[in-house]
């Protein structure tokens, strides 16, 4: 197995660092607190957060077992992948960064591929008959390589974590299909904002909410899905754990999937893209930051 990469003498640099806590020190709009609370905030709880497998028995403790999905394995060497007696539909992820998965299932679109193993930093839905054992090993092999998150903002939890692969159940909607994700935003153990991406392998659509179900006239990228969508029935569910989730923190985004018979656990977010979320209009980025009080230091 190859070895990740070392951190670029930039990211190490204490002349840089000391520039970008200098640019950081007021900041006011969300996107500005996501940059402060990522080159300040290197507390253990973090890498928790960020690591796939870890972040599963802190699920576990404060919410509850049964809102985690279902493990099929979690590796250190990729190549036991081949060994792995798997069903029909899965996921293979990495533990270390985020934007790669590879989502096996019969409802994929029958001309749908793997992606060659150098650009396997994505995602890819795939139907089981299209799946080489062989390619799958070879991403994952690319996936521990790759030191996640370091770039000009350093996503610093993401370099603290031991590279692994987990397999986990693929999780389907009502319809068969890639369920809805569903992500809140909780500043200070309150949840505040509700972001909503449906159709990540097709069609995709992002929605905001408060979390009285308003939707709000802001744009993240993507289209607003049309028609709306409906008030999820377990919503109230959904904001309860959210809030759990965070209540040792100023701010982390708590992404879920609300399936037809039960809610599951997706993710702990603490540099939502990095530092970089777009706002449209911008206007929204300072209503974004406006529940998050940074602290002068993080302990």
């Amino acid at each position: 197995m190859s070895q990740p990469p070392r951190v670029k003498w930039r990211e190490r640099s204490r002349l840089v660092r000391g520039l970008r806590l200098f640019r950081t020190r007021r900041p006011r709009t969300f996107t500005d607190k996501v940059r402060y609370k990522m080159l300040r905030d290197h507390r253990p709880l973090l890498v928790t957060f960020a690591d796939k497998a870890a972040v599963r028995d802190y699920v576990a403790s404060r919410g509850g077992i049964h809102y985690l999905p279902r493990v099929f394995a979690i590796l250190d060497d990729p190549q036991d992948l081949a060994q792995l007696k798997l069903p029909d539909a899965y996921v293979v992820k990495p533990t270390h960064g985020s934007g790669a998965a590879v989502v096996v299932s019969p409802q994929a679109p029958p001309e749908a591929v793997l992606p060659e193993p150098q650009w396997g930093w994505v995602y890819r839905h795939v139907r089981p008959e299209s799946v080489s054992s062989r390619t799958l090993v070879d991403i994952a092999s690319g996936w521990l390589g790759k030191l996640y998150g370091q770039g000009p903002n350093r996503e610093w939890a993401y370099g603290q974590i031991t590279p692994r692969v987990i397999v986990e159940e693929m999780l389907a909607g009502s319809d068969g299909a890639i369920p809805d994700d569903y992500k809140f935003f909780v500043f200070h153990g309150t949840c505040h904002f509700i972001q909503v991406d449906a159709g990540r392998f097709g069609g995709r659509t992002q929605d905001f909410y408060t979390p009285t179900w308003k939707h709000l006239p802001m744009s993240g990228g993507p289209a607003w899905a049309d028609p709306p969508q409906a008030r999820p029935e377990r919503l109230d569910e959904m904001i309860g754990l959210a809030e759990k989730l965070s209540t040792e923190t100023d701010f982390v985004r708590v992404d879920l999937y609300h399936l037809p018979d039960r809610i599951v656990f997706g993710e702990l977010t603490s540099y939502p893209a990095g530092g970089d979320s777009p706002f449209h209009p911008e206007s929204f980025n300072a209503e974004f930051g406006a529940p998050w009080t940074v602290p002068k230091q993080y302990r």
